[in-house]
């Protein structure tokens, strides 16, 4: 009830919820409108499926209206002027749909910018609110966590998808193995690994035998997960089976050999990774040091450490430590990181 009593008075405060409140509410209904008008994506296959049943089982042409329904959806938003902005005015849009599709999300680029429309306006009309910040930076930091936050948590999902790829993509190769020793052909051992193995490997070799299945050849088919994939280790076995298509060859023999070095590559990295964590454990703490020690003097003696902040020569200090501070994380980052 305080923020009523503080609406009805008439104050700086009353005005900052009225100048930033709109945003704020255009942002949440974005957000809600996005995700309730959104088609889901098994709904919107299935809805496709009975298309193309009744296209099979009607007798006479069709109008191009009902031909054109068959098609499959290019579609960014269900609000048609949301989704004639996104094509027009969005910069490099496939590059945005790829990463979506690589963290393993089924959602359409109108719902992400729904969701970082709707971040913006919630943090700018909360940073405005508690005036902890001038009113003018509000909607710099909003737009900042607003395209940084979901950016972030695509790549942390993109990067979680890849770990578990790599980790069983050399069982699906196996799987592969056993099929093409007992007699199966490369589609029906790659549909039998889809259906046996997990995801994200299973769904993505789902993918590729239902694109063979209905007339893709598998060379083009295995090019389109590698670009949608974008993993070294899928791209080996592409390349292994493109070489074994063109030269001949035992198949089960050559991708037996690369189960086997996928393996052993993974194990190196492990290796490399255990050997780096007690390097990787101290950068953490020394670079933790300056901004804990910062803290720790802020709440015994804030007087003595504001000076850092008030004047001028102590601005100057803080910009310089903060870069010398940048330079060290990026080189101990380096030193830390390997690529196997």
């Amino acid at each position: 009830m305080n923020w009523i009593n503080t609406l009805l008075s008439g104050d700086a405060a009353a005005e900052n919820l009225v100048i930033w409140g709109l945003p704020a509410v255009i942002g949440v209904v974005l957000v809600v409108v996005a995700f309730l008008l959104g088609d889901d994506s098994e709904e919107r296959w299935k809805r496709r499926v009975k298309r193309v049943q009744d296209f099979r089982q009607r007798k006479g042409p069709l109008t191009p209206e009902q031909a054109i329904s068959i098609r499959r959806k290019t579609q960014d938003s269900s609000i048609p002027l949301f989704d004639l902005m996104i094509k027009r005015f969005l910069p490099r849009p496939d590059v945005l749909r790829q990463r979506i599709t690589k963290a393993g999300l089924h959602i359409t680029l109108g719902t992400y910018l729904s969701i970082c429309i709707g971040i913006f306006a919630i943090v700018t009309t909360a940073m405005a609110l508690l005036e902890v910040i001038p009113n003018l930076a509000a909607p710099l930091i909003g737009l900042f966590l607003g395209v940084g936050i979901p950016h972030i948590v695509v790549g942390i999902l993109a990067k979680r998808r890849h770990g578990k790829f790599i980790s069983l993509f050399p069982e699906a190769i196996d799987l592969m193995v056993r099929g093409l020793k007992s007699g199966l052909p490369i589609n029906e051992s790659m549909k039998a690994a889809g259906n046996e193995i997990a995801d994200p490997v299973g769904y993505e070799f789902r993918q590729i035998t239902d694109q063979v299945r209905v007339g893709t050849k598998l060379e083009e088919a295995m090019q389109d997960a590698g670009k949608r994939l974008n993993i070294q280790e899928f791209n080996f076995m592409n390349i292994a089976m493109n070489i074994q298509s063109e030269t001949g060859g035992n198949l089960a023999e050559t991708l037996n050999n690369l189960s086997d070095v996928l393996r052993k590559r993974r194990q190196l990295k492990l290796k490399v990774k255990a050997l780096s964590s007690e390097a990787k454990a101290s950068a953490y703490i020394i670079g933790s040091l300056p901004f804990i020690m910062t803290g720790l003097i802020y709440m015994t003696n804030e007087h003595y450490i504001m000076t850092l902040f008030t004047d001028p020569r102590g601005n100057l200090m803080v910009l310089g430590g903060l870069l010398w501070f940048a330079i060290g994380a990026g080189v101990m980052f380096k030193m830390v990181r390997f690529e196997a």
